[in-house]
């Protein structure tokens, strides 16, 4: 697989930074009571977090390793600034629906933990692709839990009544404890899928996943299926 493409698959399903890292949860927990507010909160991040791990690809080789982090901080700080202003400019009800959630981009784990665990390792190319990716898999999680919720707990999809006026809504998933509720749901559902994923694997390997049964292959390490495995 191409090595751009992979970096951009890897934020949406491998390693998306909610549902498989548990980063940014704050802001995920936070202002998913609309499939709306998940797409306007997902895209400020994309933005800030595509041109940050260009600008610290770009500078890799120039910020001193004992100054990283407040390097890293004073630049993300100054591309959320920016992204703020415009938001506020042009987007007012977006603006005011996610308040002070806007600003706290700044010390979202998952922009610093790309910023360090990435992009001052990698070339500007990947590093904007590998932003891409994380920023559509953050923005994927906040819309699918802001849909559920709202359509749940409203009787509303993106603004729009969906369910009939006679059907009561459940007022739980509109707060907190509905969103702890709805992203359990979403990363059960995940490993399950995960767990299927690593057991057909095991079966082209030429191993039925039960090891219990598999002794003689458990006392010589060296067979091929165990080979294979190891890679």
């Amino acid at each position: 697989m191409n090595k751009y493409l992979e970096r951009l698959l890897n934020g949406l399903w491998k390693e998306n930074p909610v549902l498989i890292l548990m980063l940014g949860m704050c802001p995920a927990l936070a202002v998913s009571t609309k499939a709306s507010n998940g797409i306007g909160m997902g895209l400020s991040t994309l933005a800030v977090l595509v041109l940050s791990n260009l600008v610290i690809s770009l500078l890799r080789k120039v910020i001193p390793d004992d100054v990283r982090l407040p390097a890293y901080i004073v630049i993300v700080a100054s591309l959320v600034t920016v992204t703020e202003l415009l938001i506020e400019a042009y987007l007012p009800s977006l603006y005011d629906a996610l308040g002070i959630y806007i600003p706290l981009i700044v010390v979202n784990c998952i922009i610093l933990g790309r910023a360090e665990a990435y992009a001052n390792k990698a070339t500007p190319g990947l590093a904007v692709m590998d932003g891409i990716g994380m920023g559509l898999g953050f923005t994927v999680a906040l819309t699918l839990a802001g849909l559920i919720r709202e359509v749940l707990g409203s009787g509303t999809a993106f603004g729009l009544q969906i369910l009939p006026k006679s059907v009561e809504p459940i007022a739980i998933f509109v707060q907190p404890p509905g969103a702890f509720l709805v992203f359990a749901l979403i990363i059960a559902i995940m490993n399950a899928i995960g767990i299927k994923t690593r057991q057909r694997q095991l079966v082209e390997s030429g191993c039925d996943g039960n090891c219990a049964m598999c002794t003689s292959m458990c006392e010589n390490p060296k067979t091929p299926v165990d080979e294979e495995a190891a890679k």
